[in-house]
């Protein structure tokens, strides 16, 4: 009778084992290549803006670590090395980011090792990597950055459109709608929703009012993701081009993840008691 016991109970242990490390496969299981490769970021500045480049090694300090920005893989943005860097020793920088790049000094210690560029400009622009050579994955971050030219204003120029103004009016459930609109242009111009990327993003039919031989456009969109949306208004037959961009931020939709993870080890559980007692 013991021995019968014993071997239901090994038996029944041995199940277990087997269970938790499938478990702990399929919890676990991502590989080298998807944990190692940065997502890519696709950023669209104006010149004359500020380039925000972001990396991070998580919340630790890295006040200790060394850190290196590469432009298309070979030209020296910026280094941090244990609290030397390019602003106190330019060494190695290539003389196009001489005095024009800098980290954030205060926020070491919470693990950011981003950079701005400050001002752009158009040759600023290419595919831009923050590697952390004595960790693994060593590459924390890859922005492909597009530096752009635009007239911000022309008051030289009659009826050219202002910045156009942008609200944030609600959340549904399909996700943000933002509003935009442009007040007093002429010639009438073309109102186009974007995200940072540069990528049109579909929105209602255009509202155009016409008042004193001026135009009102307002576009309104539903966005479904977080990020940089700007609103541009381009009046081709006087050259100009105008735009204002915000950050919109989406809710992440509710799901039942939560609870699938719990009815999951609710019914663990209750099988491994029952093979426990039955078996």
């Amino acid at each position: 009778m013991l021995d019968g016991h014993v071997t239901r109970t090994r038996t029944t242990m041995e199940l277990f084992l087997v269970l938790v490390s499938l478990l702990f496969v399929t919890r676990c299981g991502k590989t080298t290549a998807e944990e190692s490769a940065p997502v890519v970021i696709n950023m669209v500045v104006r010149e004359g803006d500020d380039a925000v480049l972001s990396c991070s090694l998580g919340s630790r300090s890295i006040k200790q670590e060394l850190f290196d920005w590469k432009k298309d893989g070979q030209k020296e943005v910026f280094m941090y090395n244990r609290g030397t860097h390019y602003n106190n020793n330019p060494t190695n920088q290539d003389p196009d980011f001489r005095g024009r790049v800098f980290h954030f000094a205060q926020q070491l210690d919470v693990g950011n090792a981003s950079v701005v560029i400050r001002p752009t400009k158009v040759t600023d622009s290419g595919s831009y990597t923050c590697d952390f050579p004595f960790h693994q994955p060593r590459r924390r971050s890859h922005i492909v950055l597009v530096v752009g030219e635009w007239l911000k204003n022309r008051p030289d120029i009659s009826g050219a459109s202002p910045e156009p103004i942008v609200k944030i009016l609600a959340e549904t459930d399909k996700g943000v709608q933002v509003h935009c609109a442009v007040k007093g242009a002429f010639p009438k111009p073309v109102v186009q929703w974007k995200d940072r990327a540069g990528n049109i993003v579909p929105a209602e039919e255009p509202q155009v009012s016409e008042r004193r031989g001026s135009y009102d456009v307002i576009l309104q969109t539903t966005v479904t993701k977080t990020d940089y949306y700007q609103c541009v208004a381009t009046q081709k037959e006087i050259k100009h081009r105008v735009y204002t961009e915000t950050l919109v931020l989406v809710p992440v939709p509710g799901n039942r993840s939560g609870w699938i993870v719990v009815d999951f080890w609710r019914g663990f559980c209750l099988l491994f008691f029952w093979l426990f007692f039955w078996l």
